[in-house]
């Protein structure tokens, strides 16, 4: 039976997120597998995996929050701006009050600027910066804003600091933990990172490789509607023939059909009470952009 949905993976550490994409595909023995979010190899939780038909809603996955549990260490800042790495920078003579600290991390709380480090899976031309930096190479990289939407849970243990942090994509942890120590004037590294959520999924829902196998892949399988129960939904009335232009790929205003005026957005597409894909409403009305129902599902009369 063809496999289609999103299983998330509790992502172990020391596994890189294409790692765990190449195991499942040996697992599941199929090919048409892909992830909605790198993580850190050092990194470990909640890794979304798109199977089948899946894929198509990646890049809509990929755009959700995600949080994290964190740990830090002030005192030192290293290369990686990690404990993986060497230290470049260090301060072994800092008194810094608890209010000061917790005052400083909460301060980054709201729309940031990040400068993506180094070490990282960013492109420049044609180059990852990861590949360039492990040659003592440095080049200059633009700033980026992110959003910070929440840290909480913040516990401070003399100079290890342990919170969780709700951030927009893109978002980089670690360079978090770094600014955060440049602000205290003490200098800070990361040491541990645990991802418990990226919208809608959490570690509630996540399996390890070693338990998961194609005989049990169903049991932790979420349907691709589930999969984007974050997004406004609109049901069209159907018919066989609007059934079969969809199924073509003849673009229809599905906006023609409805009373109310949507927003400019994505919405998942329902035709009568069945899940056909995600449509966008724009200045020129509402079409079907994901195709996303089973071929073997019943035709609509």
């Amino acid at each position: 039976m063809e496999l289609n949905g999103v299983v998330v993976i509790n992502k172990p550490q020391d596994y890189t997120s294409h790692d765990v994409v190449a195991i499942m595909r040996r697992k599941l023995q199929t090919k048409k597998i892909g992830h909605t979010g790198t993580l850190d190899p050092m990194a470990t939780g909640v890794l979304p995996i798109c199977i089948g038909r899946a894929t198509k809603i990646v890049d809509f996955l990929m755009d959700r929050k995600k949080s994290y549990a964190c740990e830090m260490l002030l005192g030192s800042a290293t290369d990686t701006q990690d404990q993986w790495g060497t230290v470049i920078d260090k301060n072994d003579n800092f008194e810094i009050s608890e209010s000061t600290i917790l005052e400083t991390i909460k301060s980054f709380v709201g729309e940031i600027e990040q400068m993506p480090p180094m070490y990282s899976a960013i492109k420049v031309g044609g180059e990852k910066l990861v590949d360039l930096a492990r040659q003592g190479i440095v080049i200059e990289r633009a700033l980026r804003k992110r959003t910070i939407f929440d840290i909480d849970q913040i516990i401070v243990r003399h100079h290890t600091i342990a919170f969780e942090v709700t951030c927009s994509k893109g978002t980089y942890i670690r360079t978090l933990c770094h600014d955060i120590g440049i602000k205290l004037g003490c200098f800070a590294h990361m040491t541990a990172l645990n991802r418990i959520k990226t919208e809608p999924f959490d570690l509630s829902q996540a399996v390890t490789l070693e338990a998961l196998t194609l005989e049990n892949v169903h049991e932790h399988m979420i349907s691709i509607e589930d999969a984007l129960s974050f997004m406004p939904s609109v049901t069209i009335k159907g018919s066989q023939k609007l059934n079969t232009l969809v199924k073509n790929g003849v673009p229809i205003d599905f906006s023609r059909f409805l009373k109310e005026k949507l927003s400019l957005s994505f919405y998942k597409i329902y035709i009568d009470q069945t899940f056909w894909g995600i449509g966008e409403q724009t200045s020129d009305g509402l079409f079907m952009r994901k195709v996303l129902r089973d071929d073997s599902e019943d035709e609509i009369g």
